[in-house]
């Protein structure tokens, strides 16, 4: 059966708060990756078109992983585990396995999405800082830019994934 997107995109407003612009964006790059998937049944979604065994639906779930681990585990600091990780295969959260479904995999996505605007509404302030191995300290601000870095980098893996599969372009 083909995949219909359970969201629909919006775009940003051209004005709007900070915190207010941020979601939006966000939540566009959101409903981007699912659009990405819209036509197309589960044999397309997990069809790899790169040596690295890439697809649409390894890269969904790679995002509600990284929803997952900037929002609830890095932000709020819930102490949860990763969503997907094991020891003996480091890249698990960017492959589908047989055992999960596409419907499991959008479902997992949507509720990391709901939690992660969540915690966002939640916060008392962007400037909310936290601590980071790498940087020292980041605030919300940064990790919800990172997070529109990250799914515009996605997406652009996600355009080239579709149009190796069938052809479509542009939306």
């Amino acid at each position: 059966m083909p995949f219909k997107s359970p969201v629909q995109r919006k775009e940003a407003p051209g004005v709007a708060d900070e915190r207010s612009a941020l979601t939006a964006f966000l939540d566009f790059g959101r409903a981007t990756l699912l659009e990405k998937m819209v036509g197309l049944d589960d044999e397309a979604l997990r069809r790899p078109v790169a040596p690295s065994g890439l697809t649409l639906l390894g890269i969904l779930k790679h995002a509600g992983g990284f929803e997952h681990w900037w929002f609830a585990i890095n932000f709020a600091q819930t102490g949860e585990p990763l969503l997907y990780w094991d020891d003996d295969d480091p890249d698990v959260d960017m492959r589908a396995t047989e055992n999960e479904t596409t419907e499991q995999l959008v479902d997992s996505f949507l509720r990391m999405c709901e939690r992660s605007r969540q915690i966002v509404a939640e916060a008392p302030s962007l400037d909310q800082k936290v601590p980071n191995k790498k940087r020292g300290e980041v605030d919300l601000r940064w990790i919800m830019l990172h997070l529109i870095e990250e799914y515009a980098r996605h997406n652009g893996h996600a355009d080239i994934i579709r149009e190796l599969i069938d052809g479509e372009t542009g939306f």
